[in-house]
């Protein structure tokens, strides 16, 4: 018997940019990658960082359900076989809404152990990788430092096409 997945079975990867912006690099990175993938792998983009409500542990106890996008995103990285995070840096640290996101997923099951792979969209951006990467140990992650890479864009605003045709 084979410990190998079955051939008809893609990889799930559950993708997250820590940029809310429109026209974001990170973002861009990520649909790329999406569009790159060998067919056995998914690439899915989660969008629904803003619709997070601010984390309050009193809404996430035995009593009493978290609210649905919460549940929907730990959903979602359930059923993911790994993640990416692209996250851009700001004054040194992880976006907000990142770090929120995160904040929600710290007493769910389903993070603990799961693969992560970072991807920095600027080389020079190091404090929120370093960041990431406390905040992602401290939870369990699992990651995957081999996949965790740095894509030197030329510029800040960069788009899909241009990123693969680099």
């Amino acid at each position: 018997m084979s410990d190998q997945q079955p051939t008809d079975t893609a990889l799930r990867i559950l993708a997250i940019s820590g940029s809310l912006r429109v026209v974001s690099s990170n973002t861009a990175i990520l649909r790329a990658m999406s569009i790159l993938a060998p067919d056995r792998v998914e690439i899915i983009l989660y969008d629904q960082l803003a619709d997070l409500p601010y984390f309050n542990p009193d809404l996430d106890g035995e009593a009493i359900l978290p609210p649905p996008t919460v549940l929907e995103l730990r959903s979602r990285i359930g059923r993911a076989d790994g993640i990416l995070i692209s996250s851009p840096e700001y004054a040194h640290g992880v976006p907000g809404v990142l770090k929120n996101a995160l904040d929600w997923l710290v007493s769910s099951l389903e993070f603990p152990g799961k693969p992560v792979a970072l991807i920095n969209a600027s080389p020079r951006a190091t404090h929120a990788q370093a960041a990431l990467t406390e905040i992602l140990k401290t939870m369990s992650a699992r990651l995957i430092a081999e996949a965790s890479i740095a894509v030197p864009l030329a510029s800040n605003r960069v788009d899909v096409a241009d990123i693969i045709i680099t």
